[in-house]
């Protein structure tokens, strides 16, 4: 079977099901009665069915030992259940321990529960970082569920599937009629119906699990991994970061230079540069504020005004230390040509590392021909240029 690919439409996309590895992917707090409701969904009522060869599950510390108990070994085993009742041996393996995703705090410790900004922030990374991993296989499809977990867990999860997902890749929630979504021994509708107690006594009354309403609703979400730079998904290492790299590669370009801070921020991602490769940016950035582009220096002949707009941009940004001051030295002759295309070499370096090639482009120092001259300088227009 051929995969399906990022430029694939509808029409010759091959049946998730098809894949030779699908993934279900879950996020869950204290109901591991998801992972089976799910199931259920999946590989009994959905036509076709799609039977996952592995689940993954993202939850706390608490979560996740409730998963371990109620889910694997012999009792009261719902996943052992549940593969027996619908002779379903194939998922008998596709979770495993390990598959049980123990999300951490800031401090490297087990969360307990999701509570700060800091945790909503590690489990974000947490979900970033296992969606990136299975959409690198392209023989690989997804199917996530928002339905378990803190509203931040769905959230964040959904938005990672939008960054992420390809066109074999689903996204769902699964709705269970009450008062079965809330029981805590109703784990999926088994074949033969059994009775469950609800509610506290003398109130307490039979319900039949044969009246149980397992609903899967797929949502239909906007993929957005084709629209993006490759390395700008691969790179980040933080959710936030994530964000605001692809936020700058599909909003309109805008520069920012601190001179008080020492800090270039291209679409909202911070570059981080030497001080004279930082100085040389700024120096670019004056000019193109003013609409002019500069010549690089021909081979014997240093430029002396070049040299002094590199001197002054670096007064600005307070660069100080010994390679600093043997830079201002050797500036005192002028700005040669090796200056001038090693320190804009590592300016555009600087930011294809921080942003990607694709979203790099419109902050690069380019180089343009008119009439008989190579003019060097930013293409961004003066009021995408803001200098602090």
């Amino acid at each position: 079977m051929q995969p399906a690919t990022q430029a694939g439409t509808a029409a010759t996309i091959p049946e998730p099901a098809m894949f030779p590895r699908r993934a279900l992917l879950l996020v869950a707090g204290l109901t591991p009665q998801i992972v089976t409701e799910t199931l259920y969904a999946l590989c009994v009522k959905r036509t076709p069915v799609f039977i996952p060869t592995e689940i993954h599950l993202l939850t706390t510390k608490e979560g996740a030992e409730r998963a371990r108990l109620m889910l694997l070994g012999e009792e009261p085993g719902y996943l052992r259940r549940f593969c027996e009742d619908y002779d379903l041996p194939e998922l008998a393996g596709a979770f495993p321990e390990e598959n049980i995703h123990v999300v951490h705090g800031p401090d490297g410790t087990p969360l307990r529960d999701i509570v700060t900004e800091e945790d909503n922030a590690a489990v974000a990374d947490a979900i970033m970082r296992q969606v990136r991993e299975l959409a690198a296989d392209e023989t690989c499809a997804i199917h996530a569920s928002v339905a378990g977990g803190r509203k931040t867990m769905g959230v964040a999860l959904a938005l990672a599937m939008s960054l992420f997902g390809r066109p074999q890749d689903a996204l769902s929630h699964v709705l269970v009629s009450p008062p079965f979504e809330s029981h805590p021994e109703f784990f999926y509708p088994p074949p033969q119906p059994k009775v469950l107690l609800v509610g506290a006594p003398p109130q307490q009354r039979p319900i039949s699990t044969d009246e149980a309403d397992v609903q899967l609703a797929e949502l239909p979400f906007l993929r957005l991994s084709g629209l993006l730079d490759r390395t700008l998904l691969t790179g980040a290492e933080s959710w936030r970061e994530l964000i605001a790299r692809a936020q700058a590669n599909i909003g309109a370009p805008k520069l920012v230079i601190d001179t008080d801070k020492c800090l270039v921020k291209a679409g909202g991602t911070t570059v981080r540069m030497p001080p004279v490769a930082l100085a040389f940016m700024l120096m670019m950035a004056r000019a193109a504020r003013e609409e002019r582009k500069l010549k690089c220096p021909a081979d014997g002949a240093p430029d002396m005004e070049q040299a002094r707009w590199l001197r002054e941009a670096m007064q600005m940004l307070g660069c100080t230390g010994a390679q600093q001051e043997r830079t201002r030295a050797a500036l005192a002759r002028g700005m040669d040509k090796s200056f001038f295309e090693r320190t804009k070499n590592k300016v555009n370096e600087a930011l294809r590392k921080a942003l990607g090639p694709g979203p790099a482009a419109p902050y690069l120092i380019g180089r343009k021909r008119i009439g008989q001259e190579f003019l060097h300088g930013l293409t961004l227009p003066p009021e995408a240029i803001e200098i602090i």
